[in-house]
This record gives C-alpha cells, structure tokens and sequence, in this order.
C-alpha cells in the first residue's frame, strides 16, 4: 500500500500542528495570545521570554497557522487563527493530560485543588445566575487584557490590587472569579484571598477566551 496517499498527508499536517504544541513556551504564548491581539514585545513581557526565543516560538506557531500577523501602525500583531477551534484543542489537550499525566494529577492536587475545593461554576450556571442578577463577576487579569474583552458586566480587579480594593465586592453577593483560563493561578489565588476573609466567592470553570470561543456574549473598553 502507497505510504503516500491523502491519509497520510493529512496526518503529516496534523503532527505540524502537534509538534507546534510541543513546547510549553508555546502553550503559554497561546494562553496569552487567547485574551487578545499582541505584539511581540508585550508576550516576551508576559511570558518572560527574550524577544529572540519569543519570536522563534512564535514562527513556529504561525508555520503551523496556529496563529496569523496583522499589522497596526510599527507592529505587528499576533492573534490566533481560527480562534475557537485552537482554544478548544487547548483545552482537549488539558482534558488528556489530566487524565492520563501523573504529574499532572499531582499539581492540579497540590495545588489547584488546596486553593480551591469546591466544583467550579459552569459556563450555563453563570448565564442563569447572570440574568436573575443574583451573583457580582471578577476579572481578575491585568487591565489591558480586560480591556480587549471581558464577560458582560464584570468588574476588574487585578490579583495584585485586590487586597486594597476590597470595598468594591459585595460582602452579601456571591462572586464569581475567572481569568486566562482553566489553569491560569490568578483566579484560584483570588478565590483563596477572598474566602480567607469571608467572601462568598467561587470559580468559573474555565476562563475569558472558553467563553468567547462558545460564543457567548463579550463586552471590551472602547
């Protein structure tokens, strides 16, 4: 039989895209590049990366149309190519690797899990709770990334201010925290702070670019 035909050029174009994922630099760019359009210089930033590796990987992404450029003005900008569906293969590869990743297991234990026991609020029970007014919800990312686009009507607190802009939560309302996504601490962090100190407060299941990608409603800053 031919080694050659169009099964195997499919699958030929599907490791691209899975050695393309095969790096955590990578991973992580794609978190970052999920929240919003971004220049080179902001992800080396933001991943702690060189601006030299920062681009490499990012070839690599864009070489597998994981990503596409667009320029504005001096820079040029990333952003994912079909959107949805790379969110979506993100997060199935998140769905394999707990299951089937010890390691995995034992830091989603240690540490995930320490800070937050309780089952995460699904995107369908926030959408109920959300138009029955009963709960207040918390962007907890930095305020550029909420500025390129949030969940309807949240509030924007970053972890790193939230200790002093406590008086902006409702002490009798139920919060509901998200950020980047699944595995991003910021949200499990702010979730800690905030029991430690008497809020009722919980965890979305995932974060700002799932919902987006399950075409739910967003708002950004004009």
């Amino acid at each position: 039989m031919s080694s050659s035909g169009p099964k195997q050029a499919i699958f030929a174009g599907l490791a691209e895209v899975a050695q393309a994922l095969g790096h955590a630099h990578r991973l992580e760019l794609l978190e970052h590049i999920a929240q919003g359009s971004r220049s080179v210089e902001e992800l080396s930033a933001r991943a702690n990366l060189s601006f030299a590796n920062t681009s490499r990987h990012l070839q690599i992404l864009r070489r597998a149309r994981l990503v596409d450029t667009e320029r504005r003005g001096k820079h040029v900008l990333y952003r994912l190519a079909g959107s949805n569906e790379v969110v979506e293969l993100m997060r199935a590869l998140g769905r394999v690797g707990e299951r089937n990743v010890a390691e995995i297991n034992r830091i989603m234990t240690d540490y995930f899990h320490a800070r937050d026991a309780l089952e995460a609020v699904s995107r369908k029970e926030l959408i109920s709770r959300l138009r029955d007014g009963l709960v207040t919800v918390l962007d907890v990312r930095p305020e550029d990334e909420f500025a390129l686009g949030h969940l309807p009507g949240a509030r924007n607190i970053p972890l790193g201010k939230l200790e002093h802009r406590l008086t902006e939560l409702p002490a009798d309302r139920e919060i509901i925290a998200y950020c980047r996504g699944p595995y991003c601490v910021l949200s499990f962090e702010a979730v800690a702070a905030l029991r430690a100190r008497g809020y009722l407060v919980r965890r979305l299941e995932d974060g700002y670019p799932e919902w987006k990608a399950a075409g739910l409603p967003i708002e950004a800053v004009a």
